[in-house]
């Protein structure tokens, strides 16, 4: 069994939606207006909180997941939507933006819905 086969555990799970909310709250950012992708990424973030013990970027491919979470660069919040809300994983968007939906939450149920 791989990574990809495990399932979060739930209160990582719940700790990276929470996070998210507050931290689009925080910046003026919304999901994505599809609520399967947010989905998606906050259960990857999950997952590599489990796996590496931070939430490294779900949406890249790296040779060595170890080395970057060491790196801190791609750690959600990473370098790019810190310094320039650049969100690869479509997470965290402006307003503006043709993908942003109006929330900055997350139902669990939701959230669930897409990932189970």
């Amino acid at each position: 069994m791989n990574n990809q086969d495990l399932k979060p555990i739930p209160d990582s799970l719940e700790a990276m939606r929470k996070f998210s909310e507050a931290y689009a709250k925080r910046t003026g950012t919304f999901f994505c207006s599809d609520a399967s992708v947010t989905a998606v990424v906050i259960e990857g973030l999950a997952r590599h909180k489990d796996s590496y013990g931070s939430p490294l970027c779900p949406c890249r491919h790296y040779e060595d997941k170890t080395k970057e979470v060491l790196s801190t660069y791609w750690n959600c919040p990473c370098v790019p939507m810190r310094e320039r809300k650049e969100c690869h994983c479509m997470l965290f968007l402006p307003i503006n933006s043709e993908f942003a939906g109006k929330n900055q939450e997350i139902n669990t149920n939701v959230l669930l819905k897409y990932i189970n």
